[in-house]
């Protein structure tokens, strides 16, 4: 799984996500690469809601 495809599953627009914090982005998409999907979310548990708020995915 790619970071792109979690953030979808997390129904987050990356490209939102991306434009708009892209040092934040890099560094996510950086931590997931080194973990499991599972583990990336507990480890940013508290950040991926506001994030989700955020960058919400049109429907």
């Amino acid at each position: 799984m790619t970071f792109e495809e979690y953030l979808i599953t997390k129904k987050i627009d990356a490209d939102k996500f991306k434009k708009s914090e892209p040092q934040r982005f890099d560094e996510w998409k950086y931590l997931f690469a080194q973990m499991h999907p599972e583990s990336f979310t507990s480890h940013k548990k508290f950040l991926i809601n506001p994030t989700r708020r955020k960058y919400q995915i049109e429907k």
